[in-house]
């Protein structure tokens, strides 16, 4: 580990004189030895005399490294005291973390170009902390990030933990250079956070991901080191999070990709590649279309058709996805008129959680002469809509100028019940999960016919997704279904396609 340098400046110096003293005094007792030695051998003083220079001599040269010890035990001492109150002063109130600043100090005097000093590095994210904060309280929240920070010292005494962002912690471990040991350890982690806890007089289960990397193997800078374990950490999220996911150099090629799209995606919202496709959602009867479902697509000049999975969740990371988002619903506004039915547009969780959304929302609803009656949001489970977030505001927003909300994918995420006790919609979108087993697996049609009696009752709308088989279908209409949305009945197609479809049907009904 580097030193401070300040105080050991002195120390350097000290210990330069000394060596040099030190030699002055070995100079010294030679010369004598050569200039009295043969004098005092004639007077028979010799033994008396020698001995006393030299034991003078010798005694200088003890308190040389008797001050030199002192010298440095009490500058380690200041040093340590002088650390122990910075440490102090740059801890997080709520945590007990170090903050973001002093934390990447720390880990730059154990991980700097030139050191070979290995160091386990461990980047956290707590999992959905903002449901249960909306849930909860933002004391729960707090709550449960100081017991993150207790099990994490509990855990790994030696480790040095800083609180990077709100709910996002770096963890270095001095001397550990063994990566399938510290992904152990993070594995062991998620384990002690998975126990129940007492948070708000209720048990509570904690989640995280956590992103690992190793100095110097993986890098030998601190911020390179930090940078490389989140990509670590994004892969994660992105696979499901609570998970403990290792760096490797195929994510820097990942990362590349992922820029690469962003710059392209945003070429192309500006040179109008991309377009909308719109999949017809019938009424029960399963042949009278009642809505249609805007599904963007993105058409580049070299690579031909890309799969909204391939772009929307790199524009999620950035401003992109507002611009897309906004692009997406005026398409849909000025299409309006010519579909003749209501339309569905999707809105990513990132865009809710944005203050300006619902302004935004309702100045291209006007701008557009679009009446918000016949527009339909879509919003996956996914979406905290407990409490009064920001998410529910925008909603709220919304619904008060007439627009209905869908939950998209009902039943795929973790707090189906939570929608059903406490958000105000208008739609469920069964999750094609569910339809696709429907037939064969009686677990899956007892749910989807549990969700239609609860949608009868509230009263809600009831679409099921993913509609591919005619045996599908007469299930779903069975159980009391009011929508049917999938390849069987209509795929998405572009709005010139369906109005010469519909130009078609036309003819042959003259016919």
């Amino acid at each position: 580990m580097r030193k401070i340098p300040t105080l050991f400046k002195i120390l350097d110096g000290y210990r330069q004189f000394s060596i040099v003293a030190a030699l002055a005094i070995v100079a010294v007792i030679a010369l004598c030895g050569v200039g009295l030695v043969p004098k005092l051998a004639r007077t028979g003083e010799i033994s008396v005399v020698y001995a006393g220079i030299v034991a003078i001599m010798a005694l200088m040269l003890v308190g040389l490294r008797l001050g030199y010890r002192a010298l440095a035990q009490g500058i380690d001492s200041a040093d340590k005291a002088n650390r122990a109150v910075l440490a102090s002063v740059n801890r997080d109130a709520l945590t007990g973390a170090f903050t973001r600043s002093y934390f990447i100090e720390q880990m730059g005097l154990h991980v700097y170009h030139g050191s070979d000093e290995a160091v386990g590095y461990m980047q956290l994210d707590m999992d959905k902390l903002k449901v249960l904060n909306d849930s909860h309280g933002h004391s729960a929240g707090d709550a449960a990030l100081s017991h993150l920070v207790k099990t994490i010292t509990a855990l790994v005494p030696t480790a040095i933990v800083g609180r990077l962002g709100g709910d996002e912690f770096g963890i270095a471990i001095p001397a550990h250079d063994n990566k399938p040991a510290l992904r152990r350890l993070g594995e062991q982690l998620l384990r002690e956070l998975d126990k129940p806890v007492m948070i708000g007089g209720r048990p509570v289960r904690l989640s995280a991901t956590v992103g690992i990397a190793l100095a110097p193997a993986d890098a030998s800078d601190a911020g390179d080191l930090i940078s490389k374990a989140d990509l670590a950490l994004y892969k994660g999220k992105r696979g499901g999070r609570h998970a403990v996911v290792e760096f490797d150099a195929d994510m820097l090629g990942d990362e590349r990709h992922r820029r690469f799209v962003e710059r392209e995606l945003r070429a192309a919202l500006l040179m109008d590649e991309l377009e909308l496709h719109y999949q017809p959602v019938f009424n029960a009867d399963g042949v009278t279309i009642k809505s249609y479902e805007a599904l963007v697509r993105w058409q580049h000049k070299v690579r031909g058709m890309i799969a909204p999975g391939e772009f929307i969740h790199i524009a999620e990371q950035s401003e992109l996805i507002d611009k897309l988002g906004e692009w997406v619903l005026r398409r849909a506004c000025i299409d309006l008129p010519a579909l003749g039915v209501s339309v569905a547009v999707n809105v990513s969780p990132a865009q809710l959680r944005r203050a300006e959304f619902g302004k935004r929302f309702v100045a291209i609803v006007a701008e557009t002469g679009t009446d918000p009656r016949r527009l339909i949001v879509e919003v996956t489970e996914t979406v905290p809509m407990t409490g009064k977030g920001q998410e529910q505001e925008n909603l709220d927003v919304l619904r008060q100028m007439g627009v209905r909300i869908a939950i998209d994918d009902f039943g795929a995420g973790h707090a189906s019940l939570q929608y059903l006790r406490g958000f105000a919609f208008d739609i469920i979108k069964i999750d094609r999960t569910y339809v696709s087993n429907i037939v064969g697996n009686r677990i899956d049609s007892m749910i989807v016919s549990a969700i239609c009696d609860i949608a009868r009752s509230l009263p809600v709308e009831v679409i099921a997704e993913g509609v591919e088989t005619q045996e599908q279908l007469a299930v779903l209409q069975k159980a009391g279904c009011t929508g049917l949305q999938g390849f069987l009945l209509g795929r998405p197609q572009p709005l010139a396609k369906l109005n010469a479809g519909r130009a078609l049907a036309r003819v042959a009904d003259a016919a």
